[in-house]
């Protein structure tokens, strides 16, 4: 399933950048939801998150883990939802955006892992994988990159994954946990060249 997903170009993904930032300044300036629609790839559906951060630290940091609505309404709706309804910060300001850096996350769909939970960590690649876990009406999601900045094994990225849904840490022996990938555009520094982050080396902020 996540191989026959294609992956987007840098000129798709910079796009998608600059649809995420063009989305929160309207917004922010205007109080409106832009319509901008774009053909290709942004026309199928995708999960994915928008994540802000500011002089390297997180800013906010919402999404779609499933790909319920086209990618270039998910952006949008997400890029707005990440600078003004992340409880963790104040909503972002106008002025902000000169210095925030923003990052697009296209994820593939999540895979239910149906293995023993013993056998859980043999599943997860660091650097390739992100995790959601989900028990009742608990549900908690870190992207790839998170277990990379963190320097995570496998274990760990499990149980801080329970622990962002609200959790016991070993709640990963009992609950429902998926894997996805995701692609990763961000612009070099604001309003900037945007890159595709490679996971290994890259710095980026806890989710």
């Amino acid at each position: 399933m996540i191989s026959s997903m294609r992956r987007l170009t840098l000129e798709e993904g910079t796009k998608a950048v600059k649809l995420a930032r063009k989305a929160i300044e309207v917004y922010l300036s205007e109080g409106r939801v832009i319509e901008d629609r774009l053909s290709g790839v942004f026309e199928e559906k995708r999960g994915v998150f928008t994540t802000l951060t500011k002089h390297g630290e997180l800013r906010g940091c919402i999404g779609f883990p499933y790909p319920v609505k086209r990618l270039d309404e998910a952006i949008i709706e997400s890029a707005i939802a990440a600078a003004t309804e992340d409880p963790r910060f104040p909503p972002v300001s106008l002025e902000e955006m000169d210095e925030i850096t923003v990052e697009v996350t296209i994820l593939t769909p999540p895979e239910k892992l149906r293995v023993k939970p013993t056998e859980l960590p043999k599943y997860i690649e660091i650097g390739r994988h992100g995790l959601m876990v989900k028990y009742g009406f608990y549900s908690g999601l870190l992207l790839p990159q998170v277990a990379v900045e963190y320097n995570m094994d496998a274990e760990e990225f499990l149980s801080q994954t329970c622990l962002k849904a609200g959790l016991p840490p070993d709640c990963w022996f009992y609950a429902e946990v998926y894997r996805f990938e995701g692609q990763i555009f961000k612009e070099a520094v604001p309003r900037g060249d945007v890159v595709e982050v490679k996971l290994g080396g890259a710095k980026n902020c806890h989710r």
